[in-house]
């Protein structure tokens, strides 16, 4: 249960963190560099939000197993699936507009950041020696 808590809580961290760094995208970035390049370098930078909080996330945690880094990347990604296309919709865009970040061949690199939030708590773990070998099964 322990573990659960700490994975709502990294990922809201996460969310508050891209939630800022959103803001400034679309207020500042967007403006000078356009729509798709400022969602590209927001990827990039959210890549980074996410594995600064992954590292912390994995030393609070201690020695736990490779599924369990796994699993809370699993969490963090439908939570933020959720979370992006309830905001998205929340404020009037289409699923057609959300659907696009998600687009590889149209420039949209947000399925990239979703893979890299999936396995950031497993390499963030090995990175920290904070990942428990877990034994085969005979």
């Amino acid at each position: 249960m322990q573990h659960l808590k700490r994975t709502l809580g990294a990922w809201f961290l996460i969310i508050m963190a891209e939630s800022v760094s959103g803001a400034f995208r679309r207020l500042v970035l967007a403006p000078r560099v356009g729509e798709l390049t400022a969602h590209q370098i927001g990827v990039i930078v959210g890549c980074g939000i996410i594995f600064v909080v992954a590292w912390f996330f994995s030393g609070r945690v201690g020695n736990a197993s490779r599924s369990r880094y796994l699993l809370s990347g699993l969490v963090w990604v439908a939570l933020t699936v959720v979370f992006e296309i309830a905001l998205g919709l929340s404020m009037g865009y289409s699923t057609e507009c959300i659907l696009s970040d998600y687009d590889l061949p149209r420039g949209g690199l947000m399925g990239i950041g979703l893979l890299f939030m999936l396995f950031a708590p497993l390499m963030a773990a090995r990175l920290r020696g904070a990942l428990h070998r877990e034994r085969a099964s005979s």
